[in-house]
């Protein structure tokens, strides 16, 4: 989807990429958002002095923080929707109850614009198709027609507002394209904290398996697991060593009492004592393993 224009999260500028994601271009700045916030709260501060510069609440007002932005580079809802008038695009609040009773089909619109907290992302159709652009995923997602109204549903019930677009978007590439091709999607894409995650999880698994190598190549330490490990070989090869050890001994003793006038000298007469006893076998065994 490389024709698509995509802008990831950086810091907390989710206002510009919703922005910027909705008209596919470059078409605000961190610095033309600030301006639009600052002539907000001047025309704020200017009502409040109507009651007198005087008065506790214009003082109060402003000791207060500016509510159009911050530092971090959050927006509010009348920056982005006096960012929108520019291109003659209005905002409607979609479970108002004015929107509400004109029973229009989420699939009948154009674009989305959503927001829980500090976070806002576009949800906008292009050509025949609908896309998340939520600059916190690592790339478009596609939405079906069936889905979409379960998603906006879904995402009301996780406390997000969600914001009609109204008007004519700017024209682009991507909805140009679209409109002749679709696209399909194998892969949903990641949200990027669960993609860093993934890659640190690699590289963590990465330096594990090169130390087991370094381990392997007598150039590592044996960690608790691995010392255990070769423990457990050691007593297994003696264990069979001992095993190896007894057999031959068992050999030996039946050798011992298989005694005939072929393996004796003729002149050396047999007699009952020339077997072992039991009990000479098992001290001819105890012998042998004090060895």
């Amino acid at each position: 989807m490389n024709f698509f224009f995509w802008k990831y999260q950086e810091g907390s500028l989710c206002a510009q990429h919703c922005l910027n994601n909705l008209l596919q271009g470059e078409y605000f700045s961190p610095v033309e958002l600030s301006s639009i916030a600052h002539q907000l709260d001047e025309e704020e501060r200017m009502r409040m002095a109507e009651g007198g510069v005087t008065s506790e609440d214009y003082r109060t007002f402003l000791q207060q923080p500016s509510g159009n932005m911050d530092d971090s580079g959050f927006f509010s809802i009348q920056v982005i929707s006096n960012a929108l008038k520019v291109w003659g695009l209005e905002l409607i609040l979609f479970n108002s109850p004015e929107y509400q009773r004109l029973r229009i089909d989420p699939i009948n619109e154009r674009s989305f614009i959503c927001n829980y907290k500090e976070h806002w992302f576009t949800v906008r159709k292009l050509g025949k198709q609908w896309f998340n652009l939520n600059s916190l995923l690592t790339g478009p997602e596609l939405i079906s027609d069936t889905y979409l109204a379960l998603f906006l549903a879904q995402l009301q019930q996780e406390g997000y507002s969600i914001f009609v677009v109204k008007g004519d978007l700017p024209d682009c590439e991507a909805d140009q394209l679209l409109q002749m091709i679709r696209v399909q999607q194998m892969h949903r894409p990641k949200l990027i904290g669960e993609e860093l995650a993934q890659l640190k999880e690699q590289r963590v698994q990465k330096t594990d398996l090169e130390h087991v190598l370094e381990v392997n190549d007598g150039t590592g330490m044996l960690d608790e697991d691995e010392e255990e490990l070769q423990r457990a070989l050691a007593l297994s090869r003696q264990e069979i060593d001992m095993e190896d050890e007894e057999a031959d001994l068992r050999r030996a003793i039946q050798l011992s009492m298989q005694g005939t006038s072929r393996n004796r000298c003729q002149d050396i007469p047999q007699t009952s004592g020339s077997h072992p006893t039991s009990e000479e076998l098992r001290k001819r065994r105890e012998a042998y393993f004090e060895k």
